[in-house]
């Protein structure tokens, strides 16, 4: 009987340890200083310059959202594309754009609206483009007024981030914190120090990492995000050291209950 005691009181302090030096190796693997956004000097303010914003230019392949008003609202109408719900209404019947839900840029950096023709709009920001088809459509509508957008800006978020995903930009801006924010936030896992944007110029992809702990980020050329841009948070040590420890522990654990099991049943 005293044996049986002494065998259940050293697995239950050789169990309590070893669970204790676990739980104390992963809380010292992550310091909280690397969690830390924008971290500077002591001092109680600070200013940082910060490039100038992002404007977008229109791409092959883009896809554009041309709303189109004037005076004359049923005229304005015919330019403006409807989406698929629609279609079964009397009014979309003879309307060449009732089953399209946005005008699509060609190879050739065109877009073709009804009575205009084709439009280079390749290279011009949303604004430009808004001005080019609203002097066009003068000759047919009074006072039109256009608004341009892009309905393809898009981004990636992937890695130690709490929600992984594609995002739609609806204003077409937004910062690598925004981006961040959107996806709910680097997990405690995510390396801070280092968030590398993956971005596509031409016939090139471009590598870059960004230093989120430091205030230097609001400097980078990357802090604005392009349209199909990649944010990808590589997880830290702690991350592998946390997954290591499980399976390191896992048939320690496993013996420990199964001796206990034996024990009991041998009462």
């Amino acid at each position: 009987m005293t044996n049986d005691k002494t065998n259940e009181r050293a697995i239950f302090w050789f169990t309590f340890l070893a669970i204790a030096i676990w739980a104390a190796s992963l809380e010292g693997c992550t310091s909280a200083k690397r969690l830390v956004y924008f971290q500077g000097t002591t001092a109680r303010e600070d200013t940082v310059a910060i490039p100038q914003p992002f404007i977008p230019t229109i791409k092959k392949g883009d896809i554009l959202s041309v709303q189109v008003s004037s005076l004359n609202p049923e005229a304005s109408g015919f330019f403006n594309p409807v989406s698929m719900a629609d279609n079964n209404s009397a009014a979309n019947v003879n309307n060449p754009l009732a089953r399209t839900s946005g005008y699509l840029v060609a190879d050739d950096g065109t877009i073709k609206l009804p009575l205009v023709g084709q439009l280079a709009v390749e290279g011009l920001t949303n604004a430009k483009a808004s001005e080019l088809i609203s002097s066009k459509l003068k000759v047919f509508l009074k006072e039109p007024t256009v608004n341009v957008r892009n309905m393809n800006f898009r981004i990636s978020v992937l890695g130690e981030v709490a929600h992984p995903a594609m995002f739609t930009i609806p204003n077409e801006r937004v910062t690598i914190p925004e981006a961040l924010g959107l996806a709910g936030d680097l997990t405690i896992y995510g390396r801070r120090d280092n968030v590398l944007v993956i971005r596509e110029e031409g016939d090139k992809r471009i590598f870059a990492r960004i230093d989120m702990t430091k205030r230097d980020a609001f400097r980078s050329p990357y802090y604005s995000l392009h349209p199909n841009d990649v944010l990808y948070v590589e997880p830290g040590k702690a991350r592998v050291t946390s997954v290591d420890r499980a399976y390191q522990l896992a048939p320690i654990v496993t013996g420990i209950l199964s001796l206990i099991a034996i024990i009991a049943t041998r009462r």
